[in-house]
Parts: structure tokens; C-alpha cells; sequence
């Protein structure tokens, strides 16, 4: 029997994983193949049918991916995972799984740039509709709800207002209408845990702190198993009419023997199989790599973060710093409840100078890295209105949090003194 894990630390290095049992390896093997051979026909048979889990194609699941997907789904609390090609496709498909044309979802005004174009654009021409509302008040979740509403969507530690979400709150609110919340957790792993708060399911981008070292594009997706689809089954056709594409799966009933998954089985065997955004085994085999020193990096990430965060809060060419660790009232409150071990590395500022002294600082910094990337182990610089929020109108800017003058720091693990020497070089270069 595999042992199972609670503690973070041990979990990023074991879950899901002991040994190779053919030739002992410890490393997780890169299976670098398309197809996998099976047994007999009635072994290919059993696995079509789903009457047992095992690989058929790379493109559905391939054994270097599966040990990640078990890896994170562990450290989230999770019952299964589905890993994918990048964030982005991570967040497309754990809301598609459960719309059609005509449903809603009520989405929070706090994203990345990319999701919010997602949202208020793409999944327009597939025919859902996002509402937007402003987590400050949580009751707007309700109020925004109807009976074609599938889920709500909100990032724990949005980029780049990081002003954390009220996830129990808003889980709460969902649960007694029966609409789950998906979670956007790639800003704090580690340090929240959506699922423990009452999410039904989290996502990543992997490429960011999973990874860890900018090397590779990826995603997945975190089952809760803690939802009940049949409950309300009126609202989640998707798992609970016949598929006609799987020859009339009922996805509740069908992987009842299984356990709770049919979120991310259903998942795994339609979106998956027929848009195709898998995992390379390569890349998966590097966020295996990452995911080792996670959380180690994060006490880092957080501890260099808090002493950017009173530095630049006291430097006379800024004029405001948006970090948890300063903030006060309901939103300090939020971000002691949710976060657990540290605030983030994330942060933003404002130059007194404005938009022309932060085009300044970023092309004075030696260092930082002017990337569109957060998370990585080495610290970044972005100024997000013309780069990641640029395809956003004045307006939609604002909602997220985006100024003009506004720049985003992604702090890495290097000498704290480093940092602080690099940012203070570039400010009296943007004075």
C-alpha cells in the first residue's frame, strides 16, 4: 500500500511515486512514447470502456504525467488530477467541462489579463456568458447567480490587484445553490488550500511556481471529489444526461466504482481526447524536478517578498505598494485566513514619477528579469497595462487593478541584499 502524505515538503518529494518497479530508478522515467502496448484484447477493451484506468494514448495519459498529476493533486488535498499544456488550457477546460451554449458562469473581476479576455471574449463564440463580480462584496456571487449558472471562477491570489479572495466565503454561498468554485491557485501553492476552504476544484499554471525555473509550459487540473453532482443534476447536464460521444455515459453513474471523479474523468475522456492540449511527459518530468524544492522556494519567495515589500514602502519615489503584508481591514483579514506560511512573492508598485518613471525603472533594472512570467526562482519585472493587460480596454484595466504607472515584481530567491540593491538602483535611475 502507498504511503500517504500530509506535510507539503514530504508530499513534493513522494506522493504518488516510490521506485520504477522494473529496473529500481528513484527519478520518475520520462516515457516518451505516443501508444503503450496492452496486454490482450481484452485488457484494450477494459480500458476503453473505463471499467479500469490505465494508458492508452499519450495524448489522454502517459505514466510521467500521472505521477505529477497524483504529486499535486495530494499537495492540494485533491482525489485526482488532469494535467495539460499550459495554464490557459487549464482554465478553459475546467470550465467547459461543465457548459454548454447558453450557460453562465459568475467569474471574479480579479484575473490575469489572459483569463479576462477568455472570459469576456473567446467563450462568448462558444456561447457561454461570464458575469463579472467584484470580490469586495461577496453576495454579488448570489445575486449574480441564475439556474443556467455552472460555476464560479476566482484567482486566490489575483494578479495583479493580490488582494486575496474571500474563497469560504463565496464556497459557501455556492454550496447552498449548488454551483461549485473553481480555483486559480498557481500564485500561492503551498501557502492556501482552496479545497480545505470549501472549493470543489483547483487549478494551476504550472509553468509558474510548480516549475519553477521558466523551462516549461503547463497546467492541470485539481478534483476536490468533495462536490455532489447528482445533488443537483438539473444544473450539470454534463455529468448527469447521456454522453453520446462515450456511448451514453452518464459520468456520475459510469465512475461511480472509481471514486468521486467524474469532474475530471469526464474531463480526462471528452475535452481531452477530442481539443487535445496534453502534456508533454518531457515537461511533466520537469515540474516533477520543480515541484521537489517547492517548498523550500516559497519560505524564500515570501520571506525576500516581506522585506521588498517595507523597503519600497518606505522609499520616497514610490508612491504606493500593493502587498498583503500592507494591506489593512477586510483585506488583511482575508489574506491571514487564506493564506498560511507567508504572503506571496508577488507584489506591485507606483513610481510618484508615473507611467514614464516606471518605463525608466524596468529598463534601468541589471538583475530582475523584464519577463512575462511570475514565479520563477529568479525575480521578474513587467509593467502589465502595455504588456499582459494590454489587450484590456482603460476600463477593464482598472477592474483588475491595472494603472498606468502600475509595475509588477515577481521576487525570486536570490540575496535578499541583491534585490534590494538592484531595485534601489533602478528607482534613482527613474528619479
Amino acid at each position: 500500500m502507498p504511503v500517504t502524505y500530509t506535510n507539503p515538503e514530504t508530499i513534493a518529494l513522494h506522493a504518488g511515486w516510490r521506485a520504477d518497479p522494473t529496473t529500481g530508478s528513484v527519478a520518475v522515467p520520462i516515457h516518451q512514447t505516443t501508444s503503450f502496448q496492452f496486454q490482450d484484447t481484452g485488457h484494450a477493451q477494459r480500458l476503453f470502456a473505463l471499467q479500469e484506468l490505465g494508458n492508452i494514448y499519450t495524448r489522454i495519459m502517459n505514466p510521467t504525467v500521472d505521477v505529477l498529476e497524483q504529486r499535486v493533486a495530494a499537495l492540494e488535498g485533491g482525489v485526482a488530477a488532469l494535467a495539460l499544456g499550459s495554464g490557459q488550457a487549464a482554465t478553459t477546460f475546467s470550465v467547459m467541462n461543465l457548459c454548454q451554449a447558453g450557460d453562465n458562469i459568475v467569474s471574479s473581476t480579479d484575473l490575469y489579463g489572459g483569463t479576462w479576455n477568455l472570459f469576456a471574449n473567446t467563450l462568448k463564440q462558444f456561447g457561454v456568458e461570464v458575469r463579472f463580480v467584484d470580490p469586495a462584496d461577496p453576495e454579488g456571487f448570489a445575486r449574480a447567480t441564475d439556474a443556467k449558472t455552472r460555476c464560479y471562477y476566482a484567482e486566490t491570489l489575483p494578479n495583479p490587484k493580490l488582494q486575496v479572495f474571500p474563497i469560504a466565503e463565496v464556497a459557501a454561498i455556492g454550496r447552498k445553490l449548488g454551483v461549485p468554485l473553481i480555483m486559480d491557485n498557481t500564485a500561492a501553492p503551498v501557502l492556501c488550500k482552496p479545497l480545505a476552504l470549501g472549493a470543489a476544484v483547483v487549478m494551476h499554471s504550472t509553468t509558474k511556481f510548480i516549475g519553477g525555473h521558466g523551462t516549461s509550459i503547463g497546467g492541470i487540473v485539481v478534483d476536490g471529489g468533495n462536490f455532489d453532482w447528482e445533488a443537483h443534476a438539473e444544473r450539470f447536464p454534463t455529468l448527469n444526461t447521456p454522453d453520446p460521444s462515450y456511448h451514453g455515459a452518464v459520468w456520475t453513474q459510469a465512475v461511480k466504482p472509481l471514486g468521486p471523479i467524474a469532474y475530471i474523468i469526464r474531463m480526462r475522456t471528452c475535452l481531452l481526447r477530442d481539443l487535445g492540449a496534453p502534456m508533454a511527459p518531457m515537461n511533466a518530468f520537469l515540474f516533477l524536478q520543480g515541484m521537489e524544492t517547492l517548498p523550500l522556494r516559497m519560505e524564500r519567495h515570501c520571506a525576500n517578498a516581506l522585506k521588498v515589500a517595507a523597503h519600497l514602502a518606505k522609499h520616497p519615489a514610490v508612491a504606493r505598494v500593493i502587498h498583503p503584508s500592507l494591506m489593512e481591514g477586510e483585506w488583511k483579514r482575508r489574506a491571514d485566513a487564506a493564506l498560511k506560511g507567508g504572503y506571496g512573492s508577488l507584489m506591485g508598485f507606483e513610481l510618484k514619477g508615473g507611467a514614464e518613471a516606471g518605463r525608466k525603472f524596468i529598463e534601468a533594472l541589471k538583475m530582475f528579469y523584464h519577463v512575462a512570467n511570475i514565479g520563477d526562482a529568479r525575480s521578474l519585472a513587467i509593467h502589465p497595462a502595455t504588456t499582459t493587460h494590454s489587450q484590456l480596454t482603460v476600463e477593464e484595466q482598472a477592474k483588475t487593478g491595472v494603472t498606468p504607472g502600475y509595475v509588477r515584481l515577481s521576487i525570486g530567491i536570490e540575496h535578499i541584499d541583491d534585490i534590494i540593491a538592484d531595485l534601489d538602483q533602478a528607482l534613482a535611475a527613474a528619479s
